[in-house]
């Protein structure tokens, strides 16, 4: 039989690899906010909100210093990173944000949105409505155009470690 243990008894560490049981996928949510190449990575992204209208989601935490930045934007491009991001993933999740896109290759959008080349999926979207839920904030996002690469494959994040898909 299963014990559950009280949240007040949880400290944050053991939260956290309890939510980090559960695999998830990552993305690059991007933009150019005048010349300048703007990022978050999330792995709270979730698809299939709504298939009419098109609406996907991501949680993002309140204190993040680029999402103001991001939301502001009038499209942000959405890229399921793949296998061969792993290393692309560090960096563009750096505090130094000066460096994020230093060697790595994108398509800036004619509206702004910023998609990383080599991505399984991309997404170009246009925010629609945001809720503040404790110390994030979710975002859900209207999808207004998509790419899908089914010859690659994304990466998988789990147990704080990223994983590959096997067949």
């Amino acid at each position: 039989m299963t014990t559950l243990i009280p949240t007040a008894e949880i400290d944050s560490t053991e939260l956290r690899k309890a939510f980090g049981a559960f695999p998830t996928g990552v993305v690059a949510l991007a933009g150019m906010a005048g010349d300048e190449p703007t990022v978050i990575v999330a792995s709270s992204f979730a698809v299939g909100v709504s298939q009419e209208p098109p609406l996907v989601m991501f949680a993002v935490q309140q204190s993040s210093t680029t999402w103001p930045v991001l939301r502001g934007l009038p499209t942000l491009g959405i890229s399921v990173l793949g296998e061969t991001h792993t290393e692309v993933i560090r960096q563009l999740s750096s505090k130094d944000k000066t460096r994020r896109f230093a060697s790595v290759d994108t398509t800036v959008l004619p509206s702004g949105a910023l998609l990383l080349d080599e991505a399984p999926v991309h997404f170009e979207c246009s925010i629609e409505s945001s809720h503040v839920a404790g110390d994030h904030e979710i975002v859900v996002l209207r999808v207004i155009g998509l790419a899908n690469d089914h010859s690659k494959n994304p990466i998988v994040f789990h147990r704080s470690a990223f994983a590959r898909l096997s067949a």
